[in-house]
């Protein structure tokens, strides 16, 4: 798998497809592969005539593990994904992140609106503005020295999913401290490229897609039903929603 390095952090990627660019930004705990191969949403996307790019997040899949919280800022790893445009010679792509990714993905979008033709958030909503979803309890859970040490219900689901990923497990924990800012209201209110909002109707981690919308001027909000924040990766509804979204983008 392809990477590059910026400022000392090896960065691993796909790039594969022809057509317009797309940016995919992963949530914590997953890599490229779990959450947009899999899944097929890379298959998907290049059915639509998308070329798609996807990274491994600092700390994640195949990119340098770091250790030190401050090493995690929402603004550090958006950085992340410009560098890999500029890596590719990509001025403007669409971004779509999920969960983690989302909030990357909305940073980037405030930050250096020239470099996103249109923003898809998946997997989170108003937390993004008032908080909620993955704290200190799921980096505790995170150290740990087993799941069966782990007590907390939130804690045990991202503890078995990193498990699983065969993910860092303390790079994770430094992630996780290091990327809880939120977005202010104002800031929010200030994003100016086309926005889709896609939460599952049973997300109790996301926070409310209705309520983000609101925030955001002109953004539209995709509710994919029935599903909470794990299952609603791969739904079809999701897959669908975006294919739709993006070739209404001017």
């Amino acid at each position: 798998m392809p990477s590059f390095d910026h400022g000392g952090v090896s960065i691993a990627y796909l790039d594969d497809g022809e057509g317009d660019p797309i940016v995919l930004v992963h949530g914590f705990a997953s890599n490229k592969n779990v959450n947009w191969v899999y899944p097929s949403w890379l298959s998907e996307l290049k059915r639509a005539g998308r070329r798609v790019v996807a990274l491994d997040n600092r700390g994640h899949g195949e990119s340098s593990k770091l250790y030190d919280p401050a090493d995690y800022g929402l603004t550090t790893m958006a950085g992340d994904v410009v560098a890999l445009m500029d890596h590719l010679s990509i001025d403007r792509a669409d971004v779509m992140g999920y969960s983690l990714g989302g909030r990357i993905t909305a940073t980037l979008a405030r930050r250096h609106p020239e470099r996103v033709r249109a923003a898809i958030l998946g997997g989170i909503g108003s937390g993004l503005v008032i908080g909620g979803g993955p704290g200190e309890t799921v980096a505790l859970a995170l150290e740990a020295p087993s799941l069966d040490d782990v007590s907390d219900p939130v804690g045990r689901i991202f503890r078995a999913f990193a498990d699983q990923t065969r993910s860092d497990r303390k790079a994770l924990a430094a992630c996780l401290r290091g990327s809880r800012m939120l977005m202010s209201a104002e800031e929010a209110a200030a994003i100016a490229v086309p926005v889709l909002i896609a939460v599952g109707t049973t997300d109790d981690v996301a926070g409310s897609a209705h309520q983000l919308s609101g925030m955001i001027p002109g953004s539209e909000v995709l509710d994919i039903p029935r599903r909470d924040h794990m299952r609603a990766v791969g739904d079809r509804v999701y897959k669908e929603g975006v294919v739709d979204f993006l070739e209404r983008r001017p």
